[in-house]
């Protein structure tokens, strides 16, 4: 079943990108909402097991798949209130290389002794890679956004500068948290969640997200008591982004594509 809804996600995404009309249509908005919709239930199906083995799949792509969904779910609510950011086929287009992506790449089945909650916790975990994602996007859209006013060209975010400034670190705060919880969790409750000895262990993937941690840690920091902002704002974010998607996304990489092993 997550073959059949990856499928029609992938073409229905396409169906939003080329679509020559208006994107602000109600009839490309309800397209690009069955699209939508159809990837949540592709990777649900993995990450719930709802196949033939019963067993939850999970690899780098479904992150990848994930993380976009969320994405696209931000960035689709935006462009209500900011009718101006324009997403007619980067939304489609993202969303459908999302899937296939995940269709190529299922990932592995995970153990049979690992926690029913462990679905929670990749949940939180997904979650901050999403908020962070949106952060980078709203970033990038200010650090273009500030060239073209040096460039004295005509700028439309739809919103004031700064009010984009103050959405983007709401959405950093947030992801902070989501990820403190995941690392807690993780760290805690390691064992109980992936099996005895599957725990907590300083691999790749721990070490990368504590020094993402510690990076985000220190642009709230310096955002609270030192008024960073504008470059070295956005420098820091990018920073801790990357190292962020080396923590999972990379260390799976690895290991399924270039090594061929689970864990």
């Amino acid at each position: 079943m997550s073959l059949v809804w990856g499928a029609m996600a992938v073409a229905m995404y396409s169906l939003s990108a080329f679509w020559q009309i208006d994107s602000t249509t109600p009839v490309k908005r309800r397209v690009f909402f069955l699209a939508w919709t159809a990837h949540a239930l592709a990777w649900a199906g993995d990450l719930l097991g709802w196949g033939e083995s019963g067993l939850p799949h999970f690899g780098f792509a479904s992150a990848l798949s994930v993380t976009c969904w969320l994405v696209l779910a931000f960035y689709a609510l935006e462009q209500r209130w900011i009718p101006q950011v324009s997403s007619r086929w980067i939304l489609g287009g993202l969303g459908a290389a999302a899937v296939v992506l995940a269709m190529v790449f299922p990932g592995k089945a995970l153990h049979g002794n690992a926690s029913g909650w462990l679905p929670l916790h990749w949940a939180f975990g997904l979650a901050s890679y999403g908020l962070f994602a949106v952060a980078v996007v709203h970033a990038v859209m200010m650090t273009r956004a500030e060239r073209l006013m040096r460039m004295a060209a005509d700028v439309n975010l739809g919103m004031p500068l700064l009010s984009l400034e103050r959405l983007t670190f709401r959405f950093i705060g947030a992801g902070f948290v989501l990820l403190s919880a995941t690392l807690i969790v993780g760290w805690w409750f390691g064992d109980q969640l992936y099996g005895t000895g599957h725990g907590w262990q300083w691999n790749h993937k721990t070490v990368f997200s504590v020094l993402s941690w510690l990076c985000f840690a220190v642009l709230l920091f310096g955002r609270a008591q030192l008024g960073w902002r504008g470059r070295t704002a956005v420098r820091m974010l990018y920073t801790g982004s990357g190292l962020l998607l080396l923590a999972y996304v990379g260390s799976r990489f690895v290991l399924e594509v270039i090594l061929g092993r689970s864990a």
